[in-house]
């Protein structure tokens, strides 16, 4: 198992289950956790300086929002997702961030309309001296940014949860030669058309990104499976 940031508190004071939640969810989505990967409840507690107990009710957490799966008599292990249900999320998160566009284009104040374009400067300069890792964020945060605009609770929700199971399939697109500077135009006209309070034209705009997402992915899934 390979390492993690170390857990325990202040003065080693263990973690307590949401701590260990906040943690394992963040080695999975890091890839310090590859997906099959047995989750060991003893290697756990010694890893994050946790009880047993509180290192179950994190997995029991965690599968609940669909990174672990429990195995009958072999414990957890982190979920695999395949690239059939990474196309599936991919499509839900179509029509649902789609929606999220729409409604920041109507509700976007001043001070949004600033963060977003500061955020589309940022992404135009990661491309421009080929800085893979910093365009990744700046897309998490663009997308984050359109849906905290957007003002939709549960569509956030439901979108940080396919988010998690999909962060895998999602950290190898970034890292597809020549694709940060196929999707920054897409991610230029989504901010465009909510900057310019065009709902219908925000919402298109998101629905090709992640048509473009959709089409991409069978690559991803050939890298991951030659690697």
């Amino acid at each position: 198992m390979s390492s993690a940031p170390d857990a325990a508190g202040p003065a080693g004071v263990p973690s307590g289950p949401v701590e260990v939640v906040d943690l394992v969810r963040r080695a999975i989505h890091e890839g310090d956790f590859a997906p099959n990967q047995r989750l060991v409840e003893a290697d756990l507690s010694v890893q994050f300086g946790a009880s047993r107990a509180a290192v179950r009710t994190a997995l029991v957490q965690l599968a609940a929002e669909g990174l672990v799966e429990r195995v009958q008599n072999r414990g957890a292990r982190v979920r695999a997702v395949s690239l059939e249900e990474a196309i599936e999320i991919s499509e839900v998160r179509m029509v649902v961030e789609g929606l999220c566009a729409a409604k920041a284009a109507q509700r976007a104040s001043d001070e949004d309309r600033a963060a977003l374009q500061e955020i589309a400067t940022g992404m135009r300069a990661a491309v421009e001296r080929g800085d893979v890792f910093g365009y990744s964020e700046l897309n998490r945060r663009l997308h984050a940014a359109v849906r905290s605009v957007g003002g939709q609770a549960v569509a956030d929700g439901v979108l940080e949860r396919l988010r998690g199971q999909n962060v895998r399939h999602q950290f190898r697109l970034a890292l597809l030669p020549g694709r940060a500077s196929v999707s920054l135009p897409q991610h230029l006209e989504i901010v465009d058309a909510i900057c310019a309070g065009d709902a219908d034209r925000a919402e298109a705009a998101m629905r090709t990104h992640l048509a473009s997402v959709i089409e991409t992915l069978p690559q991803v899934a050939q890298g991951t499976s030659g690697s």
